[in-house]
């Protein structure tokens, strides 16, 4: 089980991981290990997630998320499997906390008086320099 809240805590089984080689660090043996992660997810199908934290998280993961609402994950930051490994890991359960948070809905405010009062005289001010832009100019002075 891997723990993502005191509520919500993943199974090992839900979790599907590939191993493939990855570029960057590591010299000759970049060519011969398989290091870098790509972790799978099926968040529309977990169990363990309850609806609005899965709607969430799969609106949160934005591109790294299949239109079936897998969540797809690589990490090849690290030399190793095993440290890629649990960077996926890191990362998908930080993904799932942001999710739980529910977002604060907006209240709608009104202007007040007095912004109101210069957004008008603005106007007003604005109109009245493009309407003298058509006068002649006075050349008495």
């Amino acid at each position: 089980m891997i723990p993502v809240t005191d509520a919500i805590a993943l199974r090992d089984d839900e979790l599907v991981f590939d191993f493939v080689r990855a570029s960057g660090p590591g010299g000759q043996n970049v060519n011969k290990v398989s290091t870098a992660v790509q972790m799978r997810f099926d968040a529309a199908g977990s169990p363990s997630l309850p609806n609005e934290v899965r709607e969430r998280l799969i609106r949160l993961a934005g591109n790294r998320a299949t239109l079936d609402g897998v969540i797809i994950i690589d990490a090849r930051r690290f030399r190793t499997q095993e440290r890629n490994r649990q960077d996926a890991i890191d990362r998908l359960v930080a993904l799932i906390v942001k999710a739980t948070h529910r977002p604060k809905p907006r209240r709608r405010t009104r202007p007040t008086a007095s912004s109101r009062r210069r957004r008008i005289d603005d106007k007003k001010r604005r109109g009245a320099v493009k309407k003298r832009r058509g006068e002649k100019p006075n050349l008495d002075d």
